[in-house]
C-alpha cells in the first residue's frame, strides 16, 4: 500500500505593507537623521562653552542651571503633548554627555602647575584608578608600597601631596612612619572611611597641611557627580588645590567635620552594608533557587537584589573593615539587631493594626524625602525595564 505523499508546509508570505507605510518609515528615518545632526551641532557648541569655562575657571556642573533646563523642557513637553518624564530622561542623557565632553578637555592641573603626588599603597585597585586621573592631568605620580620604604626619603623629595590609600587599621601607623620624610608644604591626606582617628594621627605625624578625604565611590569610568567628602584639618588654603582637582574631574564636594562624618558613615556605610549582608546571609542559608527567585522579580525587587549581589561580588576584607571599623559602629549595629528582635512579638501576634501604626510613624520620619524617593525610584525602575 502506497504511503500518501506529505505536502510540504510553506512558510506564510508576509502581508504587503499598507499604502503609505514606507513613506512614514522614511519620514521617521529623516527625523532621526536630523536628531543626530542636532546632537552633533549641540556637541560643537558644548565644546566651545567648555573651552571658555576652562579659560575662566568656571565649574562644569551647575545644579541650579541643570534644574532650570529640566524644568523648562518638561513644561515644553507638556505643551507639545509629550510625556514630561520621557523628555526629562532624554535631556538628562544629553546633559550628562555634555558634562563628560567638558570634563575630557579639563584634564589639566587645577593649581596651574603639575604637582608631585605620592600614593601610599598606590598599586592597589583604588591607587591604580587615581594614578590614572592624576597622570592624565599632568601630575608626576609616585607610588610607595610595602617594598619601597628604603626609598621613602627619595620618594618624598619635593613632594606636594602624599595620599594614604591603605586599610583603616594601617593608616595611623603609616602616617607616623611617613611624616618625618615629608616637606613642610606637602599636603598629607587619606581616603579612609573614618576620619577622627586618622586625622589625629596625621596631625601628630606632619606639621604641614593635613586633609581628610573620603571618596564615596570606587574605581569608575567617570567621576561625574560622584561624591567626595572633604574634612580640612590644617592648612585649608594650602590643600585647596587637591579639592579643586577632584572638582575639576567632576566630583561633588561635601564639606564635613570629622566627628559628624564618622557618625553619619556608621549609617550610610556600616548599617547599609550590614543589612545587605544579613539579607544575603538569610537567603544563602534558607536556600531558595536564586535563578527562580530572580525570574519572579519586578524591576524594583531586582534592583534591591542587584545591590545585595553587588556587595557579595567584592572583596570581603574590604567590607569587614568598613562594617567593623570601630567600636562605635559595632555598637550601632548591635542596637539595630536589638531593634529587629523587638518586632518578634508583632509577628507572633500578626497584629496588623500595630504594624500599620508603626508604618505610619516611620512614614512621618521619611516625609521630607518621600516625594523625591518616589520620583527617583520611578526613574530607576523605568531604566531597569528598558535594559532587562
Amino acid at each position: 500500500m502506497r504511503r500518501a505523499k506529505t505536502r510540504r508546509q510553506s512558510s506564510p508570505q508576509p502581508a504587503p505593507d499598507p499604502p503609505g507605510f514606507e513613506d512614514l518609515r522614511d519620514a521617521l528615518d529623516g527625523i532621526d537623521t536630523r536628531i543626530v545632526k542636532l546632537l552633533a551641532e549641540r556637541q560643537t557648541v558644548v565644546a566651545q562653552l567648555g573651552a571658555l569655562k576652562v579659560e575662566h575657571r568656571i565649574r562644569v556642573f551647575h545644579p541650579d542651571r541643570e534644574a532650570d533646563i529640566l524644568s523648562r523642557r518638561r513644561a515644553q513637553a507638556e505643551r507639545m503633548g509629550l510625556s514630561p518624564d520621557f523628555v526629562e530622561g532624554v535631556i538628562r542623557a544629553v546633559l550628562r554627555q555634555s558634562r563628560m565632553l567638558q570634563y575630557s578637555v579639563r584634564r589639566k592641573p587645577s593649581r596651574g602647575t603639575p604637582a608631585k603626588v605620592l600614593l601610599v599603597g598606590g598599586r592597589g585597585q583604588m591607587g591604580t584608578f587615581l594614578r590614572k586621573w592624576f597622570e592624565e592631568s599632568g601630575h608626576e605620580v609616585r607610588a610607595l608600597d610595602q617594598g619601597d620604604w628604603p626609598r621613602a626619603r627619595a620618594l618624598c623629595d619635593g613632594l606636594d601631596l602624599a595620599l594614604l590609600m591603605v586599610p583603616i587599621e594601617m593608616t595611623e601607623r603609616l602616617a607616623a612612619r611617613l611624616g618625618p620624610f615629608l616637606p613642610r608644604r606637602c599636603v598629607l591626606a587619606d581616603i579612609t572611611s573614618l576620619k577622627v582617628r586618622p586625622l589625629k594621627a596625621m596631625l601628630r605625624a606632619h606639621k604641614g597641611p593635613v586633609l581628610g578625604l573620603h571618596p564615596m565611590f570606587g574605581p569608575t569610568p567617570s567621576l561625574d557627580r560622584q561624591v567626595l567628602a572633604v574634612v580640612p584639618a590644617r592648612g585649608k588654603a594650602q590643600s585647596q588645590w587637591v579639592v579643586d582637582q577632584f572638582r575639576e574631574w567632576g566630583a561633588v564636594i561635601v564639606q564635613a567635620k570629622a566627628k559628624e562624618h564618622d557618625e553619619l558613615m556608621a549609617f550610610v556605610q556600616a548599617l547599609n552594608h550590614f543589612t545587605a549582608f544579613l539579607f544575603g546571609q538569610f537567603l544563602s542559608r534558607r536556600g531558595p533557587r536564586l535563578t527562580r527567585l530572580l525570574a519572579y522579580a519586578s524591576p524594583i525587587y531586582r534592583l534591591e537584589m542587584i545591590m545585595i549581589g553587588r556587595l557579595f561580588a567584592q572583596n570581603p576584607r574590604l567590607y569587614a573593615e568598613i562594617i567593623l571599623a570601630d567600636p562605635e559602629r559595632c555598637r550601632l549595629l548591635q542596637e539595630f539587631l536589638a531593634s529587629v528582635r523587638g518586632n518578634a512579638a508583632l509577628l507572633r501576634a500578626r497584629d496588623k493594626t500595630a504594624f500599620a501604626r508603626e508604618f505610619s510613624r516611620i512614614a512621618r520620619y521619611f516625609r521630607v524625602f518621600s516625594a523625591q524617593a518616589m520620583r527617583e525610584s520611578s526613574y530607576l525602575i523605568e531604566k531597569m525595564t528598558e535594559h532587562f
